[in-house]
């Protein structure tokens, strides 16, 4: 019998597979609304999130993963490496928490969009009514929230099934479809919503630069585009990583960016900033261009669909975010820097103890649309606070490539930033202003939201902030020897 080689296939990842995995985990429709508040002056704040801070980012995120991509944890591990064990956990905490935070905001839209399904039961008036309901909206949180969360018990395949369909079904359909409805609405002479100013006035491509309140929506839409570190764990899975990886970075930049610019300017287009509503709004823009566009019969079946398509995709992307950072977060417990019953798994290898205390803060949050009677303002106020706490996590991820160019001057990195030393200063310092600017802008009070009192909105703000903030530093007090997880140990 003659021998026989064993031939092992190495798989590659393609440019546009790594773009399409970018796109899954930054994409989400959520934030046309918000944008489309923005007016005319959206195209502003696309092209000042994608360039101070989407692309530093990617590229710094690109040159860590592929410098440590053998270990586990992300950027606990790279902060880990430059600062030691306390600001890797500070910095996982970080990306967790504002995650959790981020839970209740998507899917307060996915109920304004599941609201719409029933436009075939009832009368349009009736479902807008419907998706401003705080109950409706806490419920449908809830109800998806621990329905998700028990689906992630299941184990990341049956995650990442329910994320694929939603990405594919209730993202980038409805993306598309709503930027043709925008596109023929243009065209056939309708009026144009976002050249409109509440007030009077005349539309501007630059927002108010005097004004802080009218630029406080560029920390959310900062958020929108954050993420993209998670991509780049799969560098070294590309063919050649120095010239592979940047164009993938660009073909998936390509995609948000047209997806989010033209898909707002499409909802800017046919309501104007005064009536969008943020939980709601991409559902009233899908409404109102349908109604005028598509026969009678059609309209309500049609609306349905996308509604029901659009909260479908929330849910994927819920679906994937779930169990995800709190896998970093899990990695931190068997350094000891949680305590042991946080490391808890279960036959699945999901960890089960951080998803019930990641689900029961969740369920609190989802209350303030209870105790503040506006949902909007709770939207905005859970979206800043979430900004604020991301931000931070970026701020100390900059520090940390910079650190590590220096103190790990000869590990191995497939992908480079270019430029050297000065390329990667330079990068992070321009990551580091932008980050910094938003970070500011995220304490001020949108003007849109016209609130009687914006300094109780600032008190609520700085309170979520601080008590977030403070809670990596009391678990580092109260750390014991006795929490390193023993090698021997699987529980």
């Amino acid at each position: 019998m003659k021998n026989k080689k064993k031939v092992v296939k190495t798989l590659t990842l393609s440019v546009f597979g790594l773009a399409m995995m970018n796109v899954a985990a930054i994409m989400s429709l959520r934030g046309l609304p918000m944008m489309a508040e923005e007016g005319l002056s959206l195209i502003f704040f696309v092209a000042f999130a994608a360039i101070f801070f989407l692309l530093p980012v990617s590229l710094i995120s690109a040159e860590l993963a592929s410098a440590f991509s053998t270990g586990k944890g992300g950027v606990y591990l790279w902060a880990k490496e430059a600062f030691g064990n306390r600001f890797g956990f500070i910095t996982i905490y970080l990306q967790w928490i504002q995650n959790v935070i981020w839970f209740p905001t998507v899917l307060a839209f996915c109920a304004g969009s599941l609201s719409y399904v029933m436009v075939l039961f009832w009368d349009p008036n009736q479902v807008s009514m419907l998706s401003q309901n705080n109950y409706f909206i806490v419920i449908v949180i809830l109800v998806v929230y621990w329905l998700a969360t028990f689906n992630s018990f299941r184990g990341i395949k049956a995650a990442s099934k329910l994320s694929t369909i939603g990405v594919i079904a209730g993202t980038l359909v409805p993306g598309i479809f709503i930027i043709i409805l925008g596109a023929i609405w243009a065209l056939t002479g309708h009026d144009l919503g976002f050249m409109h100013v509440p007030g009077g006035g005349q539309a501007r491509l630059l927002p108010d630069f005097s004004n802080f309140s009218s630029l406080a929506f560029l920390a959310g839409i900062v958020l929108l585009y954050a993420g993209m570190e998670v991509g780049a764990v799969h560098v070294k899975d590309l063919k050649n990583p120095q010239k592979e990886f940047p164009k993938a970075i660009f073909v998936s930049m390509a995609i948000i960016i047209v997806i989010f610019s033209l898909g707002s300017l499409a909802v800017a287009s046919v309501l104007s900033p005064n009536e969008i509503n943020l939980n709601s709004g991409l559902m009233q823009a899908f409404h109102d261009m349908i109604v005028k566009l598509v026969p009678a019969g059609f309209v309500n079946p049609i609306i349905a669909v996308l509604g029901f398509l659009t909260a479908l995709g929330v849910v994927g992307g819920v679906a994937a975010w779930i169990a995800g950072p709190s896998k970093g977060l899990l990695a931190t417990a068997s350094e000891g820097d949680l305590p042991p019953f946080l490391a808890k798994m279960n036959k699945n290898n999901i960890q089960t103890n951080i998803l019930w205390i990641q689900g029961g803060i969740v369920t609190l949050l989802a209350l303030l649309f209870i105790l503040i009677p506006n949902a909007s303002v709770v939207f905005t106020l859970l979206t800043a606070i979430t900004a604020i706490l991301y931000l931070t996590m970026y701020l100390l991820l900059y520090i940390t490539a910079i650190k590590l160019r220096y103190s790990h001057p000869d590990l191995k990195r497939p992908y480079r930033v270019p430029g050297g030393n000065f390329g990667m200063i330079t990068i992070c310092s321009t990551g580091i202003l932008a980050v910094l600017f938003a970070l500011v802008l995220g304490f001020f009070p949108p003007s849109q939201l016209h609130l009687k009192s914006p300094a109780t909105y600032v008190v609520y703000v700085v309170i979520g902030v601080i008590v977030f903030l403070a809670i990596p530093f009391i678990i580092s007090a109260l750390k014991k020897p006795s929490w390193v997880k023993k090698p021997d140990s699987n529980k």
